[in-house]
């Protein structure tokens, strides 16, 4: 059975693998300080529904307060160790919203549903809650493991071991841009995301990460780099991975992997 991935824009997926729903870094705001949603619609209710939600790391872009206070009761909340000590308000949103959370370090796994499993994997990114937060969580990627085998990577920069510590899959979701016309250090561009796929070496992969926020008053400042990210990837993708499949949806647009 293939998996269906569902692009909400930024790292925000919908990933259906054997029946288990599994929903990644949940942004469902139309503002974020000082970021604001340039493209794609806020996401429908019916995106919020999961089976698990996979958390890769503290910054508000990611680990949004507001967007886990619209889960269900008793979803399951996958976030990297330590992160309700850094982050007193995920345990506030956990206990009203009578979430179930399990704090992962790379390596670990659980069981989701099914026979579905997700497993914690190493990124190279600032893990903290910025902008003053203590180091206390590494951040994450996450590997689920049902009928195929998909990698979310969170937010990373490329590293030499990445392929042995993500181990084989079949489907990579890539972060191949940000929010901003600069990208700092731990990040992957669309050139350096086609480099990681070349030693993935999935069967299919899709870009995320890119295209939908953009600071408030910067709509002329390099707008490239909010437009293009995620064709340039297919671009570069045919010259380092010839053989993977990219698919690059519209926000919203559900794909079946690979």
């Amino acid at each position: 059975m293939p998996v269906e991935i569902t692009w909400w824009g930024h790292a925000t997926c919908t990933v259906e693998d054997s029946g288990v729903r599994l929903l990644t870094d949940p942004l469902f705001a139309r503002r974020l300080a000082h970021l604001r949603r340039r493209r794609g619609a806020v996401p429908p209710p019916e995106a919020v529904v999961a089976d698990a939600v996979l958390v890769s790391h503290l910054h508000s872009d990611h680990l949004h307060l507001p967007s886990l206070a619209r889960l269900a009761p008793g979803t399951r909340l996958l976030v990297p160790r330590g992160a309700r000590r850094a982050v007193p308000g995920l345990a506030r949103v956990a206990r009203l919203r009578a979430l179930a959370v399990t704090e992962l370090a790379a390596g670990e796994e659980v069981d989701v549903r099914d026979g579905v499993r997700v497993r914690a994997v190493p990124a190279r990114h600032d893990g903290r809650r910025l902008p003053f937060g203590p180091h206390l969580c590494p951040a994450l990627g996450y590997v689920v493991r049902g009928a195929e085998r998909t990698y979310f990577a969170g937010d990373t920069g490329l590293f030499d071991t990445m392929a042995e510590e993500v181990g084989p899959v079949d489907v990579a979701l890539l972060p191949v841009g940000g929010w901003g016309p600069y990208l700092g250090p731990g990040h992957l561009d669309a050139g350096r995301a086609a480099q990681a796929l070349a030693r993935l070496a999935p069967a299919a992969a899709v870009p995320v990460h890119y295209g939908t926020y953009w600071p408030l008053g910067m709509d002329a400042v390099r707008p490239h780099e909010f437009h293009a990210p995620g064709e340039e990837f297919e671009r570069l993708a045919r010259s380092f991975a010839p053989k993977v499949t990219v698919r690059v949806p519209r926000h919203g647009e559900r794909v079946r992997l690979p």
